[in-house]
């Protein structure tokens, strides 16, 4: 006898319980897609403010514990770790950082959601304050709403070139 899946049924024993938990949760009103995408463009914000201000206190709490960092061709490790290691002490090299035609695309899909960035970025260094740094930018960020309602950052991908 030959099995295909085009004519096959999968029951799945449903408890009373379950059943009435499902019918909840689909007549429950949904958080409507555009307050999430908002919420997603307030953690970006609020990570490019940061950086801005040259300052990474509090940042950790926009990004998973287990986040991966990739920049420029590089693993960077957890965001923790590319914070201490390499984005706090960079930043402390520069006298400015300022983002410029900035735009975002955001798509929510259920607990995750996905940004395309794209923008200019301009630095000002401490030891060349008369050469500043111009560069376009792109990142990639996968977010995942915490079970508190939150967004947090699970994967940061971003590369630059002048």
């Amino acid at each position: 006898m030959k099995f295909s899946l085009k004519h096959s049924l999968l029951l799945v024993p449903c408890t009373p319980g379950a059943l009435a938990a499902s019918a909840q949760t689909a007549s429950a009103p949904a958080k409507p897609a555009a307050a999430d995408e908002i919420a997603v463009r307030q953690v970006l914000g609020h990570y490019q403010q940061a950086v801005e201000k040259l300052d990474t206190t509090g940042t950790d709490r926009l990004f998973a514990p287990n986040s991966v960092v990739l920049e420029t061709g590089s693993k960077e490790g957890t965001y923790r770790h590319y914070a201490a290691h390499h984005l706090a002490p960079e930043l402390k090299e520069f006298s400015s950082f300022k983002y410029g035609d900035y735009e975002v695309e955001v798509t929510v899909d259920g607990p995750y959601a996905f940004a395309l960035e794209t923008y200019t970025y301009t630095i000002g260094l401490k030891k060349d304050p008369k050469t500043p740094i111009k560069r376009r930018g792109v990142a990639t960020s996968v977010l995942r709403k915490t079970p508190a309602g939150t967004w947090q950052i699970i994967s940061s991908h971003n590369s630059a070139r002048k």
